[in-house]
């Protein structure tokens, strides 16, 4: 009964966002996989420009953070949020198509 619970919780769907950040002369992009929000990443980047943060803090999909100064900022491109399935059903649900 706990392993059918836990399967469950597995296989919930999480949704994630890619996020790409262009730096002041740095010849690449970065790019990461939020679980933040599109909005909240949005407000973020906001109060970066604005002045109110000396620096853009987002964390990616494995915990991971990325700072960059709010002064070096080129762009910040923010993609549609996008649900996935993670667990057991995931490579069944990928396969079915």
């Amino acid at each position: 009964m706990a392993r059918q619970a836990r399967r469950r919780k597995e296989d919930k769907e999480t949704g994630s966002v890619e996020v790409r950040i262009g730096v002041q002369h740095a010849p690449h992009e970065l790019m990461l996989e939020s679980n933040q929000s599109s909005d909240e990443i949005q407000q973020l980047v906001a109060k970066a420009l604005s002045g109110d943060e000396p620096v853009l803090v987002l964390s990616d999909d494995r915990g991971r953070k990325v700072v960059v100064p709010s002064e070096k900022l080129a762009f910040v491109e923010i993609g549609e949020e996008s649900a996935r399935r993670v667990g057991f059903g995931a490579a069944s649900a990928s396969s079915a198509g």
